[in-house]
Protein backbone atom coordinates (compact mmCIF):
# COMPACT_ATOMS: atom_id res chain seq x y z
CA UNK A 1 0.00 0.00 0.00
CA UNK A 2 1.39 3.11 -1.07
CA UNK A 3 0.71 6.02 1.66
CA UNK A 4 1.51 9.76 1.34
CA UNK A 5 3.30 12.03 3.89
CA UNK A 6 4.20 16.22 3.16
CA UNK A 7 7.97 17.06 3.09
CA UNK A 8 9.86 19.75 4.12
CA UNK A 9 8.81 21.30 1.76
CA UNK A 10 5.11 20.58 1.84
CA UNK A 11 5.22 18.18 -1.45
CA UNK A 12 3.87 15.06 -1.06
CA UNK A 13 6.11 11.96 -0.70
CA UNK A 14 5.18 8.54 -1.54
CA UNK A 15 5.65 6.18 0.62
CA UNK A 16 5.45 2.00 0.27
CA UNK A 17 4.16 -0.30 3.34
CA UNK A 18 4.00 -4.07 3.34
CA UNK A 19 0.73 -5.38 5.13
CA UNK A 20 1.08 -5.42 8.78
CA UNK A 21 3.59 -2.56 8.81
CA UNK A 22 1.09 0.09 7.69
CA UNK A 23 1.53 2.82 9.97
CA UNK A 24 -2.04 5.09 10.95
CA UNK A 25 -3.26 7.13 7.97
CA UNK A 26 -6.31 9.53 6.63
CA UNK A 27 -8.02 9.10 3.79
CA UNK A 28 -9.45 11.34 1.42
CA UNK A 29 -12.98 10.69 -0.26
CA UNK A 30 -13.67 12.94 -3.42
CA UNK A 31 -15.05 13.23 -7.31
CA UNK A 32 -12.83 13.13 -9.58
CA UNK A 33 -11.89 16.33 -11.95
CA UNK A 34 -11.09 15.80 -15.36
CA UNK A 35 -8.65 13.07 -15.91
CA UNK A 36 -5.97 15.43 -16.80
CA UNK A 37 -6.63 17.65 -13.87
CA UNK A 38 -5.91 14.43 -10.97
CA UNK A 39 -2.48 14.16 -10.09
CA UNK A 40 -1.07 10.90 -11.04
CA UNK A 41 0.93 8.13 -9.28
CA UNK A 42 3.57 9.05 -12.28
CA UNK A 43 3.04 12.56 -11.67
CA UNK A 44 4.60 12.49 -7.87
CA UNK A 45 7.66 9.48 -9.07
CA UNK A 46 8.16 12.27 -11.62
CA UNK A 47 8.02 15.49 -9.46
CA UNK A 48 4.89 17.46 -11.72
CA UNK A 49 1.57 17.77 -11.67
CA UNK A 50 1.73 20.59 -8.94
CA UNK A 51 -0.19 23.23 -11.80
CA UNK A 52 -3.45 20.63 -11.60
CA UNK A 53 -6.62 20.97 -10.28
CA UNK A 54 -6.33 18.00 -8.37
CA UNK A 55 -3.11 18.85 -6.37
CA UNK A 56 -4.77 21.03 -4.30
CA UNK A 57 -6.91 18.21 -2.71
CA UNK A 58 -3.87 16.44 -1.94
CA UNK A 59 -2.62 19.66 -0.23
CA UNK A 60 -5.69 19.74 1.85
CA UNK A 61 -5.64 15.95 2.91
CA UNK A 62 -2.16 16.36 3.70
CA UNK A 63 -2.71 19.53 5.90
CA UNK A 64 -5.56 18.34 7.91
CA UNK A 65 -3.88 15.08 8.54
CA UNK A 66 -1.02 16.92 10.43
CA UNK A 67 -3.96 18.72 11.99
CA UNK A 68 -5.22 15.65 13.35
CA UNK A 69 -1.67 14.20 14.58
CA UNK A 70 -1.10 11.77 11.26
CA UNK A 71 1.77 12.05 9.39
CA UNK A 72 0.14 9.63 6.83
CA UNK A 73 -2.66 10.11 4.16
CA UNK A 74 -4.10 8.51 0.90
CA UNK A 75 -5.04 9.89 -1.85
CA UNK A 76 -6.97 7.18 -4.92
CA UNK A 77 -5.91 9.25 -7.86
CA UNK A 78 -1.98 9.06 -7.34
CA UNK A 79 -1.42 6.45 -4.82
CA UNK A 80 -2.38 3.57 -6.68
CA UNK A 81 -0.07 2.44 -9.75
CA UNK A 82 -2.31 2.05 -12.54
CA UNK A 83 0.26 0.87 -15.30
CA UNK A 84 -0.07 -2.07 -12.99
CA UNK A 85 -2.83 -4.50 -13.34
CA UNK A 86 -1.84 -6.48 -10.23
CA UNK A 87 -1.81 -3.28 -8.25
CA UNK A 88 -4.89 -2.30 -9.58
CA UNK A 89 -6.76 -5.26 -9.24
CA UNK A 90 -5.06 -5.50 -5.34
CA UNK A 91 -6.43 -1.65 -4.80
CA UNK A 92 -9.97 -2.12 -6.24
CA UNK A 93 -10.15 -5.36 -3.61
CA UNK A 94 -8.90 -3.24 -0.71
CA UNK A 95 -10.45 -0.26 -1.16
CA UNK A 96 -12.83 -1.05 1.50
CA UNK A 97 -10.77 -2.58 4.36
CA UNK A 98 -8.36 0.55 3.61
CA UNK A 99 -11.29 3.02 4.25
CA UNK A 100 -12.17 0.82 7.01
CA UNK A 101 -8.95 0.82 8.86
CA UNK A 102 -8.14 4.84 8.13
CA UNK A 103 -7.68 6.88 11.53
CA UNK A 104 -9.74 9.65 9.72
CA UNK A 105 -11.73 9.83 6.29
CA UNK A 106 -11.89 13.38 4.84
CA UNK A 107 -14.51 13.97 2.30
CA UNK A 108 -13.71 16.82 -0.01
CA UNK A 109 -17.06 18.05 -1.46
CA UNK A 110 -15.83 19.96 -4.43
CA UNK A 111 -19.24 21.64 -5.40
CA UNK A 112 -19.98 23.03 -1.85
CA UNK A 113 -19.09 26.33 -0.87
CA UNK A 114 -19.36 27.96 2.78
CA UNK A 115 -18.29 31.35 1.21
CA UNK A 116 -22.15 32.65 0.58
CA UNK A 117 -24.93 32.96 3.14
CA UNK A 118 -29.06 33.40 2.25
CA UNK A 119 -30.64 36.76 2.95
CA UNK A 120 -31.75 35.27 6.15
CA UNK A 121 -28.20 34.46 7.15
CA UNK A 122 -28.84 30.64 7.15
CA UNK A 123 -25.61 28.88 5.28
CA UNK A 124 -26.28 28.35 1.85
CA UNK A 125 -24.28 25.28 2.16
CA UNK A 126 -26.84 23.08 3.23
CA UNK A 127 -28.41 23.24 0.23
CA UNK A 128 -25.13 22.45 -2.15
CA UNK A 129 -24.37 19.84 0.85
CA UNK A 130 -27.72 17.58 -0.03
CA UNK A 131 -27.02 18.53 -3.98
CA UNK A 132 -23.31 17.27 -3.72
CA UNK A 133 -22.03 14.96 -6.69
CA UNK A 134 -20.42 13.28 -4.27
CA UNK A 135 -23.73 11.34 -3.38
CA UNK A 136 -24.40 10.52 -6.99
CA UNK A 137 -20.88 8.51 -7.62
CA UNK A 138 -20.55 4.76 -7.22
CA UNK A 139 -17.28 4.77 -5.30
CA UNK A 140 -18.49 7.16 -2.93
CA UNK A 141 -20.87 4.56 -1.21
CA UNK A 142 -18.38 2.36 0.50
CA UNK A 143 -16.20 5.68 1.25
CA UNK A 144 -19.32 6.35 2.83
CA UNK A 145 -20.05 3.34 4.72
CA UNK A 146 -16.56 1.65 5.01
CA UNK A 147 -14.78 4.33 7.62
CA UNK A 148 -16.14 4.79 11.37
CA UNK A 149 -14.70 8.49 11.33
CA UNK A 150 -15.85 10.41 7.99
CA UNK A 151 -15.54 14.03 7.98
CA UNK A 152 -17.52 16.56 5.20
CA UNK A 153 -15.52 19.50 3.81
CA UNK A 154 -15.90 22.59 1.99
CA UNK A 155 -14.11 23.33 -1.22
CA UNK A 156 -12.52 26.07 0.69
CA UNK A 157 -11.62 23.34 3.43
CA UNK A 158 -14.62 24.01 6.06
CA UNK A 159 -15.24 21.82 8.24
CA UNK A 160 -18.62 21.19 7.75
CA UNK A 161 -19.79 18.45 10.16
CA UNK A 162 -19.61 14.21 10.08
CA UNK A 163 -21.24 11.38 9.46
CA UNK A 164 -23.08 11.29 12.90
CA UNK A 165 -23.83 15.39 13.14
CA UNK A 166 -25.08 15.59 9.95
CA UNK A 167 -26.57 11.97 9.72
CA UNK A 168 -30.51 13.27 8.73
CA UNK A 169 -29.64 15.11 5.87
CA UNK A 170 -27.25 11.86 4.60
CA UNK A 171 -29.75 9.66 5.45
CA UNK A 172 -32.42 11.78 3.73
CA UNK A 173 -30.10 11.78 0.60
CA UNK A 174 -28.86 8.78 0.18
CA UNK A 175 -32.08 6.69 1.81
CA UNK A 176 -29.52 4.21 3.29
CA UNK A 177 -30.67 2.92 6.60
CA UNK A 178 -29.29 4.59 9.72
CA UNK A 179 -28.11 1.77 11.49
CA UNK A 180 -25.49 1.01 8.33
CA UNK A 181 -24.23 4.65 8.23
CA UNK A 182 -23.77 3.63 12.41
CA UNK A 183 -21.49 1.34 11.59
CA UNK A 184 -23.52 -1.82 12.08
CA UNK A 185 -22.16 -5.30 9.78
CA UNK A 186 -23.78 -4.98 6.42
CA UNK A 187 -24.17 -8.39 6.51
CA UNK A 188 -27.01 -7.19 8.18
CA UNK A 189 -28.67 -6.04 5.36
CA UNK A 190 -30.32 -7.72 2.56
CA UNK A 191 -28.36 -8.26 -0.81
CA UNK A 192 -31.32 -6.03 -2.26
CA UNK A 193 -31.11 -3.33 0.15
CA UNK A 194 -27.40 -2.90 -0.11
CA UNK A 195 -28.31 -2.91 -3.73
CA UNK A 196 -31.03 -0.21 -3.91
CA UNK A 197 -27.97 2.33 -2.05
CA UNK A 198 -26.51 2.48 -5.37
CA UNK A 199 -29.48 2.19 -7.70
CA UNK A 200 -28.55 5.85 -8.59
CA UNK A 201 -24.91 5.94 -8.42
CA UNK A 202 -22.86 6.48 -11.66
CA UNK A 203 -19.22 5.29 -12.57
CA UNK A 204 -17.16 6.65 -15.38
CA UNK A 205 -16.48 3.17 -16.86
CA UNK A 206 -19.52 0.58 -16.67
CA UNK A 207 -17.60 -2.21 -15.25
CA UNK A 208 -16.68 -0.27 -11.84
CA UNK A 209 -20.77 0.09 -11.41
CA UNK A 210 -20.29 -3.48 -10.00
CA UNK A 211 -16.37 -3.32 -8.89
CA UNK A 212 -17.32 -0.32 -6.24
CA UNK A 213 -19.48 -2.64 -4.50
CA UNK A 214 -17.33 -5.62 -3.91
CA UNK A 215 -16.72 -4.61 -0.16
CA UNK A 216 -20.46 -3.84 0.26
CA UNK A 217 -20.82 -7.67 0.10
CA UNK A 218 -17.23 -8.70 0.93
CA UNK A 219 -16.69 -10.26 -1.74
CA UNK A 220 -13.45 -10.58 -4.32
CA UNK A 221 -13.65 -10.71 -7.99
CA UNK A 222 -11.13 -10.64 -10.92
CA UNK A 223 -11.13 -7.22 -12.88
CA UNK A 224 -11.96 -8.08 -16.24
CA UNK A 225 -12.15 -4.62 -17.99
CA UNK A 226 -14.10 -4.93 -21.02
CA UNK A 227 -16.90 -7.23 -19.69
CA UNK A 228 -19.49 -5.50 -19.52
CA UNK A 229 -21.60 -3.98 -16.95
CA UNK A 230 -24.33 -6.79 -17.02
CA UNK A 231 -21.24 -9.36 -16.83
CA UNK A 232 -19.55 -7.93 -14.01
CA UNK A 233 -22.93 -7.68 -12.24
CA UNK A 234 -23.86 -11.60 -13.16
CA UNK A 235 -20.06 -12.53 -11.84
CA UNK A 236 -20.62 -10.23 -8.41
CA UNK A 237 -24.26 -11.95 -8.09
CA UNK A 238 -22.59 -15.13 -8.30
CA UNK A 239 -19.96 -14.78 -6.10
CA UNK A 240 -22.23 -13.53 -3.46
CA UNK A 241 -24.85 -16.23 -3.44
CA UNK A 242 -21.46 -18.44 -2.83
CA UNK A 243 -21.05 -16.71 0.34
CA UNK A 244 -24.36 -17.08 1.36
CA UNK A 245 -25.89 -13.93 0.66
CA UNK A 246 -30.10 -13.54 0.71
Amino acid sequence: MHLLKLGSDGKPILTRFIAGNIPSYAILSHTWEADEQEVTFKDLIDGVGIDKLGYEKIQFCGNQARKDGLQYFWVDSCCIDKSSSSELQEAINSMFQWYRSAAKCYVYLADVSTGKHSRHSQPLWHLAFSQSRWFTRGWTLQELLAPLSVEFFSREGKPLGDKKSLEVQVQHVTGIATRALRGNSLSEFSVDERMSWATNRKTTIEEDQAYCLLGIFDTYLPLIYGEGKENAFRRLRKEIRGFGGK
